[in-house]
């Protein structure tokens, strides 16, 4: 009698009660519409900073892409295989046991998840800002160190739950009409920057003095790519409600991936072409600044307000796709019962929707400033994200006999490089925001407790074969 992993025996003996409603098309819209939010739009200014250079700063997100491709590429083979909710949690589960899959878990439940909420809201209030109607978001409430903007994203946050709170399919609809809106919209804007007279084939090789710069601005400006890039692997957490997975989340998975890869290209590239080194690093807005140039404040305010649709699609397909883990942890008993909860009506994964959202709020109250929120996120990611690229290795050596309907072109490099790289970035994550590094690995050390307590109330796990 062949063994079974434990991910695919956790998976058959407990139902997958979230219903299958996503096909081909929703599925994709989930990859490109996560991923491009308010990164393209936001991250070129910390770039440049970084980096000091025209040219480095579009290398960065030549192999942020790539990078990312790599890892997709990589997690398709891993999806197509073990089509479960939860995503990742399933993979290392799988292929290590409970407690890498549990602090993997705990780690995107109180970490990763949150912080990029947090990042995604806080990008779209710092939009906003560009309508006088919305100034008053930079302004304290009272006496307060509290900020309005973090009350709007906090408002912003929880009308996105709501909406998953009705269902997956609602959800669904959402990404797919608004995801093809904003791609429509991205285009217009490179558009009309490269149709422009304004614009110079010369600002591409313009440079900022006084920047970081080297090897390390270079490392800090990839990990700003990286947060942009980020969202390509959430749609695995969803797989358990994808029809037909074996085709749907490879094709959704590699294919958005290279959509995603030419919008940013295209969007990178028109702001360079109409606007130098120097004007990039000293606005906060580099794209509405961009378009401020080429068509006045009718330009400006059409650029942000496509950033801010952009925003709202993205961040419906992050607090989807979090809200998964901790459900597929609890119907495993990694986690409490309550998160495995059901909505009897709406079908959705409810309580974990809900006290996602409330640990967002949380982490929106005492992180004010956008930076801070993505590079917590990209270091407590692209941990999990290297560990759990590594399983394919362990799957491959120990279950050659699993079916795969979509096998890692290259392997075994191409994975080999995803990890090698990931790993750099975590060192250099590290170097470039070592506060947010060292409290983002307390939080995840904080699982070993929390995983001991979880076995003490309810018993210890079936056993894995």
């Amino acid at each position: 009698m062949s063994q079974i992993s434990p991910a695919s025996s956790a998976a058959r003996s407990t139902p997958a009660d979230l219903p299958r409603v996503l096909g081909a098309s929703q599925a994709t819209a989930i990859v490109v519409g996560t991923i491009i939010g308010s990164g393209i739009f936001l991250v070129p200014t910390e770039m440049m900073r970084d980096t000091g250079s025209s040219a480095l700063v579009y290398l960065a997100w030549i192999t942020g892409g790539l990078l990312s491709l790599f890892g997709a590429m990589t997690y398709a083979e891993l999806g197509a295989m073990l089509p479960y909710a939860g995503g990742e949690y399933v993979y290392l589960r799988g292929a290590y046991g409970d407690t890498p899959a549990f602090l993997y878990m705990w780690t995107w439940f109180a970490v990763a998840k949150p912080a990029s909420i947090a990042a995604v809201t806080s990008g779209l209030a710092r939009t906003l800002g560009v309508f006088s109607a919305f100034h008053f978001l930079t302004d304290h409430i009272g006496s307060t160190p509290i900020l309005w903007s973090q009350i709007f994203a906090i408002c912003v946050t929880w009308l996105i739950t709501g909406l998953n709170y009705l269902g997956m399919k609602k959800a669904g609809d959402f990404q797919l009409v608004f995801t093809t809106l904003k791609a429509v919209l991205i285009l217009i804007v490179a558009a009309l920057c490269f149709a422009s007279a304004s614009g110079s084939l010369s600002n591409f090789s313009t440079s900022l003095p006084g920047a970081r710069g080297g090897f390390g601005g270079f490392m800090l400006a990839l990990i700003a790519t990286l947060w942009a890039y980020d969202g390509w692997n959430d749609l695995t957490m969803v797989a358990g409600e994808v029809r037909r997975p074996e085709r749907s989340l490879p094709i959704a998975l590699i294919g958005g991936l290279f959509i995603v890869g030419a919008l940013f290209m295209a969007t990178n590239a028109a702001i360079q072409y109409i606007l130098p080194a120097a004007q990039i690093a000293a606005t906060e807005r580099p794209a509405v600044a961009a378009l401020s140039v080429v068509a006045g404040p009718r330009g400006a305010a059409f650029v942000a307000a496509a950033m801010a649709l952009s925003i709202f699609v993205t961040l419906n397909g992050t607090i989807m796709s979090g809200a998964r883990i901790p459900f597929a942890a609890a119907r495993d008993r990694l986690f409490f019962p309550q998160f495995a909860h059901i909505h009897s009506r709406f079908q959705s994964p409810s309580t974990s929707l809900l006290v996602q959202a409330l640990l967002s709020t949380v982490l929106l109250l005492f992180l004010s400033q956008f930076q801070q929120h993505f590079e917590l996120a990209v270091f407590a990611e692209w941990l999990f994200y290297m560990l759990t690229a590594t399983t394919v290795f362990v799957y491959r050596r120990r279950r050659p006999d699993l079916p795969r309907p979509y096998r890692v072109w290259g392997y075994p490099l191409l994975p080999a490089i995803f990890v090698f790289c990931a790993a750099a970035v975590l060192i250099w994550s590290y170097a470039g925001n070592l506060e947010g590094s060292l409290i983002g690995t307390v939080l995840i050390l904080l699982g070993l407790p929390i995983l001991y307590l979880i076995r003490r109330q309810y018993g210890k796990l079936s056993s894995h074969v």
